[in-house]
This record gives structure tokens, sequence and C-alpha cells, in this order.
């Protein structure tokens, strides 16, 4: 996502700890019927659910409550109840796709060397501009090494400028620099901003439980209905990573950084079982609209990023 995500903005739901319908449901949208206007009946979609383990009756509450948000539209063809995605949901999925899948590209570029610097000083009577200040930052990819001051290592000066003019905070200084650590110094280097030992730990810790994964991805043991449910997971575990690494360096990073082979387990684990995870979408999605079930799509690692109207057309799935 971009800025927009704090302007005319869904909140979509979060993953969290256990099945969360809401969010799944979302996450399986934004996944396979992507620009799709045509709504799908609730049957359809409840039984998608029902293949991650979800009740019928947590599913059908889960879509009341998204339209209940204005994340979904609702409409009635006779005895049938239909859902899509509003525009600006979908607007959200594409902002949140193009943020998940450019993640780890730029880390080989050559990099400059400096880090953005913002120090700011907020009255404690306006913490809750404070609170969104450092909410956006965040979001941005900055870390931080004081209450009052935030790094990256990305050239975010335009956006930075704009959310502190946003949130009416005059008392702010924005620059560029290049550290000055001596060795056996014990000045802080900007990458104390992150709690790297930790992020390590996320890494080895994704390639721990998908590795294994992607060996039975290659040997072709993965039925169809779990390409659909651990194309899911590796997903949900990998779009996390944006909000934990704002894709650090690797000149500055120490060796043997995980993040690489994490990376590559998740672009082949998700672009080989595309095929097979969209199949199954379409067989559930047949079961109760065959007149739609042909419409649906995947994106792989590649043409996720492709703009609209580019991307290569999925090939045909014969729905038995």
């Amino acid at each position: 996502m971009t800025t927009g995500e704090f302007d005319e903005q869904v909140t979509l739901p979060r993953p969290q700890a256990g099945a969360q319908p809401q969010h799944l449901i979302i996450t399986l949208l934004g996944d396979y019927w992507s620009g799709r206007m045509e709504p799908l009946p609730s049957a359809a979609l409840v039984a998608l659910v029902n293949e991650f383990g979800i009740s019928t009756a947590s599913a059908r509450a889960a879509l009341a409550r998204l339209a209940k948000r204005g994340v979904m539209s609702v409409a009635k063809s006779g005895r049938r109840t239909l859902y899509s995605p509003t525009p600006l949901t979908e607007r959200t999925l594409r902002e949140g796709r193009a943020r998940v899948f450019s993640f780890g590209r730029d880390a080989q570029q050559r990099w400059d060397g400096f880090w953005l610097v913002v120090v700011f000083s907020v009255p404690e009577e306006q913490r809750e501009i404070r609170h969104l200040l450092r909410t956006r930052l965040r979001w941005l990819g900055f870390g931080p090494l004081d209450d009052g001051v935030w790094v990256s290592p990305h050239d975010m000066t335009a956006e930075v400028t704009a959310a502190l003019a946003e949130y009416g905070v005059p008392q702010a200084t924005v620059l560029r620099s290049l550290p000055v650590v001596p060795a056996g110094s014990d000045l802080r280097h900007p990458l104390a901003a992150w709690n790297l030992d930790e992020l390590r730990g996320n890494y080895d810790q994704f390639i721990g439980k998908f590795g294994p994964l992607l060996e039975r991805v290659r040997h072709g043991q993965v039925s169809v209905s779990e390409a659909l449910t651990e194309r899911t997971a590796i997903m949900d575990t990998w779009r996390t990573f944006p909000h934990l690494d704002p894709d650090l360096p690797d000149s500055v990073l120490p060796a043997n950084w995980p993040k690489k082979r994490a990376c590559e387990i998740f672009a082949e684990t998700y672009d080989t079982l595309g095929p097979l995870a969209e199949f199954r979408f379409r067989q559930v999605i047949a079961a109760h609209a065959p007149e739609l079930a042909h419409l649906a799509s995947h994106f792989t690692t590649q043409t996720a990023l492709q703009p609209a109207g580019v991307a290569a057309e999925p090939e045909a799935v014969q729905v038995g």
C-alpha cells in the first residue's frame, strides 16, 4: 500500500493467531478474484472458508461483519445473497499487493549509504497526533532510535514531509546523512533502530516452517486442496515481513543473513502452487455458481506487479 492507506481507505481484517474468517475471505478474494466485478454467492464463499476448517456459522457471521464494515457489498438475487469487495476494498488490496510483492526485490540494489533521519517533538497534550505520526513512520519503514528520532535507509522525504504537514508537526527536522560510527565505539549505528536478532529469528522460523513444504511441492506431494490452504498460509506469513523489515540494505546486514533464502522459498512455493490452488478455488465456486468459476485467476510473484491488462492470462483450468 501507499500513503493512501491513511486517506480514503477501508480497514481490512488483520491476520491474528488462529482461524480468522474475515481475514481469510479477503485474502482469498484478493488472490483469486482480483478485479472481478461479479459478486459471489454466500454459499460459495462459506464453502471456501470451510476448506480451512472454519465452521459455516463462523463464515456467515464473518460475511455479515464485512458487509457491515463496508469492506464487502451485499445484494440479493432471488433467494441467494451475493457478496463482492467494494471498489475501495479492491484498491486497498491492489496497493497492499504491490507492497508485498515488491518486498525483497530492492535489497540487492546498490545503496548510497545515506540514512533518512526524522527528528520531531510533539507536546504531551497532542499525544494522539504523536501516535498517528509514529504509526505512519513505522508503516513507511522507519525504525525508532529514540521516541522522537526515527531513521530509514530509503529516501522517503516526500512521504515524511507530507505526513508532518498533515498532522501539523512544525517542530521537526528531516535530513539525509552518513553515520559516523568508528570501530570499537559505543556510538549507536542507525541499525540499532531494529532488533536484528528478533528479525533473524522471524526469517529462520519462516524457513523452518515452509522449507519442508517447498520440498514437498517440488516432489509433487501436495494435493489440490492442500495447495489452496498452504498457498494462503505462506502468503499470510510473508505479508507480515514488510512491516518488520524496511528492506534493510544487504551491505549493512550481518553475514549469512537469511532473508534471501526466505524470499526464494516464498517465491517458488507461492508461484508453483498457483495453478493447483486456483483449480481448487474454481472447484469450490463451481459447486455453487458454475457460471462464474471460470473467471477465477491467480497471481505469481512476477505478474502481481504488472499493470492491469499487462499480466499474462492464466491457463484455462477445466473444472469437473
